[in-house]
């Protein structure tokens, strides 16, 4: 599977995207740059997919992904799942803000769709 490197090492590229994860999880809108909020879609649609499977299995991958946070788990698992259950993919927008000042990065907002 392609992805981007973002710049960073594996393990600094994967706990960042953990976090960016968790972020959109517990406030369901993030602002970020494009190119990190196209990666941290893919990620959040494999947690969205892990609590529509709802196994044991499925949420111990989950909490490996995202750092053990039980609470961003179960809002997965008990919200997320319910709201997304007749929706297959597509489960985040993006919303293109401006560019950013000191880099010229094009900032974006991720938030998740009703």
């Amino acid at each position: 599977m392609a992805y981007r490197k973002l710049g960073r090492t594996n393990k600094h590229r994967r706990a960042m995207l953990a976090n960016l994860t968790r972020s959109l999880i517990k406030n369901e809108r993030i602002e970020t740059t494009e190119t990190r909020a196209k990666e941290v879609r893919k990620c959040f649609d494999k947690m969205v997919t892990y609590g529509k499977n709802g196994s044991l299995v499925a949420r111990r991958n989950a909490l490996a992904f995202l750092q053990n946070d039980e609470e961003a788990v179960k809002k997965v698992f008990n919200e997320l799942a319910k709201r997304y259950e007749s929706r297959n993919g597509g489960y985040t927008r993006i919303l293109k803000l401006q560019e950013r000042k000191g880099d010229d990065a094009l900032v974006v907002v991720l938030e998740l769709v009703d």
